[in-house]
């Protein structure tokens, strides 16, 4: 019953955040949102009211009766719109960052501009549709002095990284094999969302297959070599969209992946429950982890030795003393705390580099052409 309350609690209170009060010492950093997507609530403006040294400043959107109304429902001062309102934001000198949730297939154009506006960069993931485009886009970035992060946020929750430190502790033994899954039910989408558009960068795998794939290389601290298999059911509008995707791969020390992304499984009497789930074999046991990607809501970390003995691990924060967290952080607060902390430059808790963003990008892109769908169209953008 505790455990149900501590539930209720959590989801309360991230829901909910009290918002912070500003540090006398330290100015906030003004936020600007490219597009008035769904995902920003959690993932930025919410995240951003607890913070005391960030403030979601303004919004820019194409419709600008859609960006005063997404202004006036999550208290955001400042507003841009029509054609030419996101590089009206970026001109704006009073934002020192951007989030940009654009479709993928705009991720691209809209970071580089960015970082041509001199702004730093939270980038949902995937990055973007071509590994080459990854790469420029850190390259500028560097050039620049600019902080740009892919947005796994994920990797910067107390879960998963307890789970990698059982497995980096060597009490299992070597690892064998990772599976990953990522799944959830048909009516998560729409038949004509977004992720069903392959000219935006649609896919599975651009979208989930991006968590499933993260988490394999992460977890086994190594990358693919190659990928022995993939196979993909198509999304049926369009022959180069996936709906779901399967594939098998060959990393370094000998350790074999699998992964299964699914943007809509179909219903049979009911709606089949998500599937978010990590499994690694190892040579003395296993280890697996319920709901790595919000594990906030509720995760397990379960410990099977082997000869039987079990043991059921939950990480909501941080053992270690004076490491910053909350039970009811979402893991969107964990990453904003750690891009704010780079902002500021303190040394975050954890950190996604630019190899890390890079090599996911390019085994997307591998998986994609073993499955015979071929990559996703890079951007037409050229940057100056």
């Amino acid at each position: 019953m505790s455990s149900f309350f501590s539930f209720l609690k959590r989801v309360y209170n991230a829901a909910s955040p009290l918002t912070a009060a500003p540090l006398p010492d330290s100015k906030p950093i003004k936020f600007g949102i490219l597009g008035a997507a769904a995902i920003a609530p959690d993932a930025i403006i919410n995240p951003a009211k607890s913070h005391p040294e960030a403030v979601v400043y303004a919004v820019a959107a194409r419709d600008i009766r859609r960006a005063e109304a997404y202004a006036k429902k999550y208290g955001i001062e400042k507003v841009y719109g029509g054609p030419n309102g996101y590089q009206e934001l970026l001109d704006d000198p009073e934002i020192e960052a951007i989030y940009n949730p654009l479709p993928n297939g705009l991720h691209y154009e809209w970071t580089m501009k960015a970082l041509l506006a001199g702004k730093h960069v939270l980038l949902e993931k995937p990055s973007s549709n071509t590994a080459e485009e990854t790469r420029k886009m850190f390259e500028l970035a560097e050039s620049k002095g600019l902080v740009l992060l892919e947005a796994f946020h994920y990797r910067f929750h107390p879960a998963i990284q307890r789970a990698k430190a059982i497995l980096d502790s060597g009490e299992l033994g070597k690892i064998k094999s990772i599976s990953t899954t990522f799944m959830l039910h048909a009516g998560f989408t729409s038949a004509d969302d977004i992720r069903f558009k392959f000219d935006l960068g649609g896919g599975a795998m651009m979208d989930m297959g991006t968590y499933t794939l993260n988490c394999i290389r992460y977890l086994a601290s190594a990358n693919p070599v190659s990928v022995l298999s993939a196979s993909a059911e198509i999304h049926a509008p369009s022959p180069l969209i996936d709906r779901r995707t399967t594939a098998t791969l060959e990393l370094s020390n000998d350790i074999i992946g699998t992964l299964t992304c699914d943007l809509a499984i179909p219903w049979r009497f009911i709606p089949p429950l998500p599937s978010i789930s990590a499994k690694v074999e190892c040579e003395g046991g296993t280890l697996e982890v319920y709901n790595y990607v919000m594990p906030t809501w509720y995760h397990s970390i379960m410990v099977t030795k082997r000869g039987g003995a079990k043991r059921v691990e939950k990480a909501y924060k941080y053992a270690t003393k004076g490491t910053k967290g909350e039970d009811w952080w979402m893991t969107y607060r964990y990453q904003l705390e750690a891009f704010v902390d780079r902002l500021k430059g303190r040394t975050p808790q954890t950190w996604l580099d630019k190899e890390d963003a890079i090599a996911n990008m390019e085994w997307i892109e591998k998986v994609y052409e073993k499955s015979g769908l071929g990559v996703r169209p890079k951007s037409e953008y050229v940057a100056p």
